[in-house]
């Protein structure tokens, strides 16, 4: 890292609501680029700007409609730029901290609604029951339609041990239904981990915190001190990101020292970065120490296969992309969010920010995920049934407005392809469930699937029987099937690539090798 940058704002949120891979650059640094100033849209933005004061139907306050002006002008760009308030600016400094009030959920808007990208473990939005992909259509009665996400946000926030009611309709039960949540303090824990059963553990990275790192080097502390490790599971599902230091550390705990994580490239000099494994490319404040240090050589080496899907984004994709282009994990699921770009927090004013896309990030080899994501070597379903859902999923490359992918000339075509496979999917999927009795519709409206990292959880069982040389069960997506390279008879197990050799020696365990990936 350059000395010019400042370890302020290194956020890596990773979905709309602001996953985002974020640097803080200083301030010297963000004025050595200087352009003219357009006069004559200037002077057409004071000419509105008085004509608004002088003619509106009522007064406007001047502060109110400068700021709807700076907001309407940084979102327009992309769907992770954005100007912060006060409040913004507050609440995005309590999520990187991992600390703040409210239900729990990361959310996006669609179609004029509030959608769930995802609950957050343990929060009260989880508990419950919302699911990703819900849409909130009211809030505590007032219609959701028409409001910003900004003011959907603050109607949810509120004090501890306050309740509001939302009103949600489920696509895939088309039902809508209200769901009353009593208010918390959301302190979300990023580290889970346990022993899946002698030999295989599980390690699940809810979000990339400032203490993520630390956590991470105590948890797998904690894992190897009764029995030698033969599998690790690194479960990324859902984690929506984060700071990109923290996927930085998460990737060096299993990557050999010094080794490519990550490179950044944008206008100015200061987004031109390489990340590689070593402590001065993951330090903060949290841990002025290495948390690394001292960390068991065997961890970098252990058969190792890493759990992704849709609403893995941003800094999940950072560390899904660095171990897979480094043959060092197999990733096993679905394709990722596709966010490929990096966000620069900088400081306005004591309670004003800008956080502003200022870079694409590229795997270790080179390749840039934006819009794409990362392809899994194994993909397979959350539900051994298949997962319908997969049709109503939106990822970045759907979003209008979302930065193109410069090393994909022809990816309006992929778009159209998709949409198409998408519809194909959609009618065939309607057709087989006209076929279905209603007592089988409401069954399967009814179930619910396991939580993540359950004995319960599919995808998890899969990730198992790949590290232990047995057969997998290949998704049933025809999405995903199309999404990357297959076998030519998807319904074939996948191949035990990740195969844990016993071996009486923690350290000569074989590291994995995605033999899947073409």
């Amino acid at each position: 890292m350059r000395q010019t940058l400042k370890h302020i704002g290194l956020i890596v949120l990773g979905l709309a609501t602001g996953a985002a891979a974020t640097l803080a650059f200083s301030q010297a640094s963000a004025q050595s680029v200087t352009t003219p100033l357009p006069l004559e849209q200037l002077r057409l933005l004071a000419e509105v700007f008085g004509q608004i004061k002088r003619e509106y139907v009522q007064p406007v306050d001047d502060k109110k409609l400068l700021t709807a002006a700076i907001k309407g002008m940084v979102s327009s760009l992309d769907p992770h730029s954005s100007y912060l308030d006060k409040d913004e600016y507050k609440e995005l400094q309590e999520q990187t901290r991992g600390r703040f009030a409210g239900l729990g959920i990361e959310i996006s808007q669609e179609d004029g609604l509030v959608k769930v990208i995802s609950p957050i473990e343990d929060s009260p939005a989880f508990k419950a029951g919302l699911k990703p992909g819900d849409l909130i259509t009211r809030i505590d009665d007032k219609p959701v339609r028409g409001m910003t996400l900004d003011q959907a946000v603050k109607r949810m926030r509120g004090a501890p041990g306050s309740k509001v009611t939302l009103t949600i309709y489920r696509k895939s039960d088309e039902r809508t239904f209200p769901v009353s949540i009593v208010r918390a303090e959301i302190r979300v824990q990023s580290i889970k981990g346990k022993m899946l059963e002698p030999g295989i553990a599980y390690v699940r990275i809810t979000s990339f915190q400032e203490r993520t790192v630390p956590d991470l080097a105590k948890k797998l502390q904690e894992l190897a001190k009764d029995q030698p490790i033969k599998g690790l599971v690194l479960d990324l599902r859902n984690n929506g990101g984060g700071i990109l230091q923290s996927a930085v550390g998460v990737s060096a705990a299993f990557m050999k020292e010094g080794a490519t994580v990550v490179t950044t490239n944008g206008q100015i000099e200061d987004a031109k970065q390489k990340y590689t494994a070593t402590f001065d490319n993951y330090r903060l404040s949290a841990s002025p120490d290495d948390p690394l240090k001292g960390e068991a050589a065997f961890w970098k080496t252990v058969p190792m296969v890493v759990l992704v899907n849709a609403y893995s984004a941003s800094a999940s994709e950072i560390v899904s992309g660095a171990l897979q282009d480094s043959k060092r994990a197999l990733i096993m699921g679905k394709t990722t969010f596709g966010k490929g770009s990096v966000q620069t927090v900088r400081q306005l004013s004591p309670d004003t920010a800008l956080r502003l896309t200022t870079a694409y990030y590229y795997t270790p080899s080179g390749r840039s995920i934006q819009s794409i994501g990362i392809t899994p070597d194994v993909p397979v379903d959350q539900n051994p049934k298949g997962d319908p859902e997969d049709v109503l999923v939106t990822r970045e490359i759907d979003y209008q407005n979302h930065l193109h992918n410069t090393q994909k000339p022809d990816e309006q075509k992929a778009i159209d392809a998709r949409e198409a496979r998408r519809l194909e999917e959609l009618r065939r999927l309607e057709e087989e469930n006209a076929k279905k009795t209603p007592e089988e519709r409401k069954k399967e409206r009814e179930a619910r699937l396991p939580d993540l990292g359950s004995p319960d959880d599919f995808m998890l069982q899969q990730a198992v029987h790949q590290l232990k040389g047995e057969p997998v069960q290949r998704t049933k997506s025809r999405l995903e099937a199309n999404a990357g390279p297959m076998p030519k008879d998807t319904s074939k197990a996948a191949s035990p690539a990740a195969a844990v050799k016993p071996d009486a020696k923690r350290g000569s365990a074989v590291p994995a090798t995605p033999s899947d990936k073409k």
